[in-house]
């Protein structure tokens, strides 16, 4: 009890809850970090090696990213231990266990992450009545598949280019993690100007100093290849994007893929987080010790969450896409200004301003809840 209590502060956890199912194969975590601002809104995510600590983590990083983005909505977070490959009916039937589990937990609404999508959400739907990142067909704005998220990843860049030495015509950008958010941040960046040079998923990274053709690359995943298997492409391992000659780096995979191991390596100027915590903050310092500036992940890849809360609130598509150009732009601007006239590490900017909104939201519910 103590070891876990010592993880908490003033801003939560407010719940933490284990699920098992033996029968169905399910075993599961929610944190539901904060719901002063209102219900929490976050991913369900699905991986054999997710973990208490991971889901912690990731809860903290939703209330924030929600209070940055000033959303309605608290911060919340599940993981279901388990291959997201298994066939698709062994999935279904795990994810309607899941959802039947959390039908009572009313202040935690999922939507799609690492290893859920779209479908998983409308089975979580059927039988709790609440989620986000739902199928068109069930009224839902498809996050993944208009690209809410890489979008917004875009938009942060934009917004930095006046605070650092980067220049997005011409940036030569690495990405590791080619799936929907690095697809679509590629292609955003590609309108920009800027250039793919690195990019990987689970099996490799892939590379050409003068440019990959980000078209076959797109068009392998939706054939569900590797980009690895891009003809005459100079192959590395997977990590190699961390480290890559490059501009820009977007980490859009797994929590940690910045790690002691290749910090050091890091070449890119200017890192925008697409994943959630991608490094830890011991790491971040010594970046932004060595002049690279990071914009962080709840700052940065806040798209999707937006793109949720607008479909959860019956907004359209393309209220959606306007929303999380506007909020992300100014957002990223305030935790830049911020980082620069104070002297400190932007994610530190961001994490005071997000911060500041939720003991507000708190101070209000405790005044008039």
């Amino acid at each position: 009890m103590t070891e876990f209590f010592s993880l908490t502060d003033d801003l939560g956890p407010a719940k933490v809850i284990h699920i098992s199912n033996a029968e169905a194969g399910l075993k599961a975590i929610v944190v539901i970090d904060n719901i002063a601002a209102g219900p929490s809104i976050g991913g369900t995510r699905m991986a054999p090696d997710v973990t208490l600590d991971e889901c912690m983590r990731l809860a903290r990083a939703m209330t924030l990213k929600n209070a940055a983005a000033g959303l309605p909505h608290g911060g919340g977070k599940s993981v279901i231990m388990a291959d997201p490959d298994m066939p698709a009916a062994q999935k279904e039937g795990l994810m309607r266990a899941f959802a039947d589990a959390i039908a009572g937990i009313a202040d935690y609404i999922p939507g799609p992450d690492m290893g859920t999508n779209e479908v998983c959400m409308g089975w979580v739907l059927s039988e709790t009545g609440r989620a986000v990142g739902l199928p068109r067909v069930l009224g839902g704005i498809p996050l993944d598949e208009i690209g809410a998220t890489g979008y917004g990843i875009s938009v942060a860049a934009q917004a930095a280019e006046p605070f650092c030495d980067v220049t997005l015509k011409g940036a030569r950008v690495a990405i590791q993690g080619f799936g929907a958010v690095g697809t679509h941040a590629a292609l955003c960046l590609q309108d920009l100007g800027a250039k793919l040079v690195a990019v990987s998923d689970s099996h490799g990274t892939v590379r050409n100093p003068e440019g990959l053709p980000l078209a076959d690359l797109i068009a392998l995943k939706q054939r569900h290849r590797s980009v690895t298997a891009l003809p005459g492409a100079d192959t590395v391992a997977e990590e190699a994007a961390i480290t890559a000659d490059c501009d820009i780096l977007i980490p859009a995979a797994r929590p940690d893929a910045i790690h002691p191991g290749n910090a050091a390596g890091v070449k890119a100027r200017l890192i925008l987080e697409g994943a959630n915590i991608p490094a830890s903050a011991e790491i971040e310092k010594d970046l932004h010790d060595r002049g690279v500036m990071i914009v962080p992940d709840f700052i940065a890849n806040a798209g999707g969450v937006i793109c949720a809360a607008v479909e959860y609130q019956g907004g359209l598509e393309s209220q959606a896409m306007q929303v999380i150009g506007d909020k992300i732009a100014l957002n990223t601007r305030e935790v830049l200004t911020r980082a620069r006239d104070k002297g400190v590490m932007p994610r530190d900017a961001a994490t005071e301003m997000a911060a500041e909104r939720v003991k507000q939201a708190m101070a209000l519910q405790r005044r008039f809840g």
